[in-house]
């Protein structure tokens, strides 16, 4: 099969033939048909993650057909559609799988990471993590669903119930997350980079009450922010912007050091907490959710030889939305 391959941190993912994979007796073997690109694949990239398995196939947005299946898999018929997430495996034994917090087990194994993702024309994946998808989603409009949307509605739930919540980092994750909070009624504060004004309309038109830099205070006290942006300095901006008892929820795997603050800014109640991951608890809720609003996501296409292409796009911050790869099979 073909697939793009990292080799090592730095360096731009090149073209190879890779054997198709086999799928364990808990596997299926995928088909792709669209892989959604992750800020998460870049800080893998740029050695940002530091304990990839190398060589590698980046991906942890994917869609896809079910070809075959494992011995002892009998839930997931040959022609299902499925998608595969962030989440690759768990132990399912530890005090966290047990406790229902298996996003935090300390055996996990993540797609894209430390299993061959979705950045090629075949993927395997374990039963357990693959999730079936709503029909009114086309494959390339579903892959952002995967991780972008997934993180997004954990942090939102994260964030208690908030009436006035700041979205510091207009991107794909971003984009999903304020549409499903404007239509639970929420007021929605976007904060992108300064002088960003396309990513300000792009807030504006999915229904944000404001949008500005991220240096600006919001036009009312926030009850709550979702960073995704990976700036650690947003932090501290973000708990001057919310009230008392506000929350403030790192939606980032990865994030550069917050600077130190005075602890009047944090005084009050106001919470600082971190999303780690997500479970299938997310997968199903949020699927369900995505199929009762009209959530739509925004996407910008590439060939599959172009994942390198969609990477720099994502660096720069020149995408609105999601980049996703489709494999050209001609």
């Amino acid at each position: 099969m073909r697939a793009m391959l990292l080799d090592a941190p730095h360096r731009p993912l090149r073209p190879a033939e890779l054997a198709m994979p086999s799928p364990g007796a808990d596997e299926v073997l995928i088909r792709v048909q669209a892989c959604g690109v992750c800020r998460t694949d870049l800080h893998v990239a740029d050695g940002e993650l530091t304990r990839p398995k190398l060589p590698l196939v980046l991906g942890h947005e994917v869609v896809g057909t079910v070809v075959a299946r494992g011995a002892r898999v009998d839930d997931l018929a040959v022609g299902t559609r499925v998608g595969v997430p962030w989440l690759g495996w768990t132990c399912g034994t530890c005090d966290y799988c047990r406790a229902g917090q298996e996003n935090l087990c300390d055996a996990a194994r993540f797609t894209g990471y430390q299993i061959d993702g979705g950045y090629a024309e075949y993927a395997v994946a374990d039963r357990r993590f693959a999730f079936g998808l709503p029909a009114r989603y086309g494959d390339v409009e579903a892959a952002p669903l995967l991780c972008a949307g997934l993180i997004g509605y954990r942090a939102l739930r994260m964030a208690g119930d908030p009436a006035t919540l700041g979205i510091y980092g207009f991107g794909a994750a971003a984009h999903i997350v304020a549409q499903v909070a404007v239509q639970q009624g929420r007021r929605v504060f976007a904060f992108t980079r300064a002088g960003d004004t396309a990513a300000q309309a792009f807030a504006r038109s999915l229904g944000a009450a404001w949008a500005g830099a991220s240096t600006e205070p919001p036009p009312e006290p926030l009850d709550a922010a979702l960073l995704f942006a990976p700036v650690g300095a947003l932090v501290p901006a973000a708990l001057r912007a919310t009230r008392k008892a506000g929350i403030v929820v790192c939606a980032g795997i990865h994030m550069s050091d917050i600077p130190s603050f005075p602890y009047d800014w944090l005084w009050g109640e106001r919470v600082i907490r971190s999303v780690a991951n997500l479970t299938r608890r997310d997968g199903a809720e949020f699927l369900a959710l995505a199929d009762r609003l009209s959530i739509r996501t925004h996407t910008e296409r590439f060939a599959l030889a172009d994942a390198n292409e969609a990477l720099a796009r994502l660096r720069d911050g020149r995408l609105q939305g999601a980049a996703v790869l489709t494999p050209d099979r001609g």
